[in-house]
């Protein structure tokens, strides 16, 4: 009964960018998602975000400050800023003003000169605007201008895949990403806010008006950097990790709520507990762990994570399996993202599966942790209820377009399936280990991923690996059970496949396993038995079946 009840709800949570279902792309859609020269010619290495958030009039205005490293010789740049926020002056690290020029939501910067390779540069650039209101957040994101439960502003941005350049200028492009960044807010009388990283400073206003400093430590994707303003109450802990070492786990909600959080929130540690032991220590060390309360689901904003689950296990009281009932899937599932999404990311959004198939598969990861193998696979097979083999899951390259939801559960379920073929649970997990060791705060592409499990697992599965991401259908396992006589035969072969995909699968035979190695052409085990028998697929095998003549 959970089933039916759940996959309408999940499947609306699981599309974090307004629009899965993809048009042809535009010329906006190349400007954003290639990169170009004039994007490729500099590296960012840190920014210096300063900006006012005003509730009562929906509105921003302030300063971003982007330095860089020049990588090509150049005169131009690019970058993304959304058109509705205007740019009021560019200058350079000389204070110099720079000519600039728009298109849509792209900025041309011109320099004053030349700017060569090796060269360090900077800009700032002065703006203000009302950013796009999120319309359903996190899904369909932007600013949310809600209020709390007492009348109090409550503001909060979600922006992944619609882009960070919907409310601060910046290189919008998951290639690069800053080694630092500091973060200020300056907010109403009464508010607070909490953005990524650590808290350094609390400057008082002249006019009453609160600035809030934090400091990024480490390396961020744009579209987690994030603001949240709130009539905000903390309380922390601390947890110790897999080296020894205390991390800080920092918690921000609303008053009213704090009783329950301080209930829920338990969950944490051992959550971080399991992953470190499987995927290595926690990424962001000196930024500490943070959830903060949010009028929206949730969001994975790196040691920020948005929390708005309700305080209940599930999502949002709600699971497709009763295992998934055993744990709040906000915490659990965001939180993956420190690993998977934070520290490794995706070169470009079209393989965003890196973020999203590994984060759902740490959900099972983390039932088998504390509650054993057995509610592993329980849970990983409810999950199968919510695939659409619709699109594949790895999207279009070059013009800012994901693939399809399925990267959520069909990319679990094919890591899942992975594990089972592999067979070894010691070369499995260590496998995936050093995954998350080789690429700690590195940006990966599709073939660094399956270049290196396939290293680190002794055997090429890339035809694997190609088949559930960039195909739409699965493996189709084809039987046939006919009677020899005194016996019976099992003819099997793989269909819907390349030739040369040979990967084994486990059945079971009146109950009794076996492990099949299946090719293209048909393969005969024989069966001993007085009666018909009964064949099935092992459930951890995610494949479609089909019989024959």
């Amino acid at each position: 009964m959970f089933i039916r009840l759940y996959v309408t709800i999940l499947l609306a949570f699981l599309s974090v960018h307004n629009g899965w279902g993809q048009p042809l792309p535009t010329r906006a859609d190349s400007l954003r998602g290639n990169l170009s020269s004039l994007r490729s010619c500099f590296d960012v290495t840190h920014y210096a975000l300063d900006i006012r958030v005003d509730p009562a009039s929906k509105w921003i205005s302030g300063t971003c400050l982007i330095d860089m490293k020049i990588m090509a010789t150049t005169r131009r740049l690019q970058l993304d800023l959304i058109r509705q926020l205007a740019i009021a002056e560019i200058r350079d690290e000389k204070g110099r003003k720079l000519s600039f020029d728009r298109e849509g939501d792209v900025v041309y910067v011109q320099w004053r000169r030349e700017r060569q390779k090796g060269e360090h540069a900077s800009l700032q650039i002065t703006y203000e605007g009302h950013p796009r209101e999120a319309r359903n957040p996190p899904w369909d994101g932007g600013f949310s201008w809600s209020k709390d439960k007492k009348g109090n502003p409550w503001v909060v941005v979600t922006c992944q895949g619609l882009g960070a350049s919907a409310w601060w200028p910046n290189k919008d492009h998951g290639s690069d990403e800053p080694d630092s960044m500091r973060i200020a807010i300056t907010v109403p009388p009464g508010l607070m806010n909490v953005s990524n990283g650590r808290l350094v400073e609390v400057n008082p206003q002249e006019d009453q008006w609160t600035q809030y400093v934090w400091k990024v430590h480490h390396p961020i994707n744009n579209y987690n950097v994030t603001l949240n303003v709130g009539h905000y109450t903390h309380f922390s802990d601390w947890h110790v990790g897999i080296n020894g070492d205390s991390l800080s786990l920092d918690y921000y909600v609303l008053p009213e709520d704090l009783a329950r959080a301080r209930v829920q929130f338990k969950q944490v540690s051992p959550m971080l507990s399991c992953y470190e032991s499987h995927f290595g220590p926690y990424p962001f060390p000196r930024d500490g762990y943070k959830l903060v309360q949010s009028p929206h689901p949730g969001m994975e904003h790196q040691s920020a994570i948005a929390y708005g689950n309700y305080f209940e296990n599930g999502y949002r009281r709600k699971s497709n399996s009763a295992e998934g009932l055993w744990f709040d899937y906000i915490i659990i599932h965001e939180s993956a993202h420190e690993w998977f999404g934070n520290s490794i990311s995706s070169a470009d959004i079209a393989d965003m599966w890196i973020h999203e198939s590994f984060a759902t598969y740490l959900e099972a990861v983390y039932l088998e942790c504390l509650y054993g193998y057995e509610a592993a696979c329980n849970y990983m097979e409810g999950i199968q209820e919510q695939v659409l083999l619709d699109r594949p899951i790895v999207g279009t390259y070059h013009v800012h377009q994901p693939g399809s939801r399925d990267m959520y559960p069909k990319g679990s379920l094919m890591l899942h399936t992975l594990r089972h073929m592999v067979a070894n649970d010691d070369l499995w997990w260590t496998a995936l280990k050093s995954l998350s060791l080789r690429f700690r705060h590195q940006i990966v592409t599709y073939d660094d991923v399956i270049a290196y499990l396939n290293k680190a697992l002794g055997q090429d599965y890339t035809l694997f690996f190609d088949q559930y991401l960039k195909r739409v259908d699965l493996p189709i396992l084809e039987m046939n059970v006919a009677s020899t006589g005194s016996s019976y035969a099992l003819r099997y072969r793989w269909a819907g496949v390349e030739t040369t995909f040979d990967y084994p699968v486990r059945i079971e035979v009146d109950g009794e396993r076996h492990l099949l190695r299946p090719t293209t052409a048909w393969k005969v085990m024989a069966i001993p038995s007085t009666g018909k028998p009964r064949v099935r697929v092992d459930r951890n095998w995610y494949v479609q079946t089909k019989k024959v003549n």
